[in-house]
């Protein structure tokens, strides 16, 4: 070994642990969701301003859910779809499990964990899966991207019609109120319809669209950016910060890591007792054990917008959830592509 490999080994051991690092702490977005909070703390915006900021953020919704609907390959669906199994055992997971599960953590006394917050936990429960977080992580784990592409996509589809359903029932048994068409409506208009459009125009603008992911990533980002800042300033001038404590944050915080812990057992182990391949166990895990803030906090917008309940309080238990669910998955996902590598460099060994 030369002396100059000899000094290089540990700069590059050294920049490896710096890169691992880097996966375990908050993302961009999640440091701009942080800011706009705290701007939404000390500026809210209020009286006629919200009104036409209102507007502008239902426009950019609209626009970030027309450009999922375009981006959406007619290919990529038929090509997953037939793996009716995986799919139908993530959207189980999703839609049944996950709000099981929150009526179950209704066994928390409000001393504990406040009422609107657990109203938060609740939504979070029967929100759907995320879509690029899950595609990143069953990519970089070496699981079925195509599957996952399929599964992830439908779950939002779906979740459409599901999540006010579910909102409404779930609530319903917690004496928070009942199903409203107004809500399910106002879903439609706002997010299925802009995607329906993307998906009609697809043939003609997808490849244009997915060619610029860069240059529209603003609208994905500064959308929801938008949907907390004006959700957030709402709660300040009700006396957010002032009705819940670090004690409070620390109870969803807490909730929030239970509940992720015993969704990834349930999909991992769970879909080893199924038979499913390894590829397919680890698409199952990832898309079945998230929840989207990209349609979470557009969907708490348009179903908890005119009530009584706090928006803000509302998607606070999300926005938690977003981090540790990213956090959680990326040391998964690192340990699952490990393992990966290990069985393909032993191959040739055996060979």
């Amino acid at each position: 070994m030369t002396q100059a490999n000899f000094k290089a080994r540990p700069a590059a051991k050294s920049y490896h642990g710096i890169a691992t690092m880097r996966r375990y702490l908050p993302d961009t977005f999640t440091l701009l969701l942080v800011c706009t909070v705290i701007l939404a703390s000390f500026l809210p915006i209020h009286g006629a301003y919200a009104d036409v900021f209102g507007i502008a953020t239902d426009i950019a919704i609209g626009l970030l859910f027309f450009l999922h609907g375009a981006r959406l390959s007619r290919d990529t669906v038929v090509a997953g779809a037939l793996h009716w199994r995986l799919h139908l055992t993530i959207l189980l997971t999703t839609f049944c499990i996950f709000p099981l599960l929150g009526l179950a953590i209704g066994l928390i006394p409000t001393s504990v964990l406040a009422a609107p917050l657990y109203t938060g936990i609740l939504f979070l429960c029967v929100l759907p899966s995320t879509v690029q977080s899950s595609i990143a992580f069953t990519s970089m784990a070496g699981g079925n991207v195509p599957a996952a592409i399929v599964s992830a996509s439908g779950s939002n589809i779906f979740g459409m019609f599901l999540t006010p359903l579910l909102t409404g029932l779930v609530l319903s048994t917690t004496g928070g109120g009942g199903f409203s068409w107004d809500a399910l409506q106002s879903i439609l208009l706002q997010l299925m319809l802009p995607f329906v459009v993307g998906q009609i125009l697809q043939p003609w603008i997808g490849n244009w669209i997915r060619s610029r992911k860069k240059l529209l990533m603003p609208v994905d980002r500064g959308s929801i950016l938008m949907v907390v800042y004006l959700a957030f300033s709402e709660a300040v001038m009700e006396g957010l910060w002032h009705t819940f404590s670090l004690g409070d944050i620390a109870a969803v915080i807490l909730v929030d890591m239970m509940l992720l812990a015993t969704v990834l057992c349930i999909t991992m182990f769970g879909s080893r007792l199924l038979g499913f391949s390894k590829e397919d166990e680890i698409t199952i895990t990832f898309c079945g054990s998230k929840k989207s803030l990209a349609s979470g906090v557009p969907m708490a917008n348009a179903i908890f917008g005119n009530a009584s309940s706090s928006v803000g309080a509302i998607v606070l238990p999300l926005m938690l959830f977003h981090q540790v669910q990213l956090m959680a998955c990326a040391v998964i996902a690192q340990k699952y592509a490990a393992r990966l590598k290990e069985k393909t460099e032993a191959k040739p060994l055996a060979a």
